[in-house]
């Protein structure tokens, strides 16, 4: 039983290491994206990488709040994804 604890440990660093170092690299393309599209398909990036550490955590600690919070950020997300695009597109958010 210890040895599975342990491996779910390692892997759950791993995991965590590998989301903020993709949270980083986001971050990078957002501030020296050359278009306008890339800086928003970084910033819907960045929210899915912090949806996943949301979840990441809620595993590391066992609980599920995180996965429910996690739910209520992805529809933020992607809600202002969509707005902040069509106002770069057309304008306007309402027609």
């Amino acid at each position: 039983m210890t040895a599975a604890l342990e491996f779910m440990n390692i892997a759950l660093v791993i995991a965590f290491c590998a989301v903020a170092i993709s949270q980083v690299l986001c971050m990078i393309r957002l501030v020296i994206g050359p278009d306008t599209g890339d800086r928003i398909l970084a910033l819907d990036t960045m929210v899915v990488n912090a949806i996943g550490i949301i979840v990441l955590l809620g595993i590391w600690q066992g609980t599920q709040i995180y996965f429910e919070v996690s739910m209520i950020i992805a529809m933020l997300g992607f809600v202002s994804t969509v707005a902040y695009a069509r106002f770069k597109l057309r304008g306007d958010i309402i027609e």
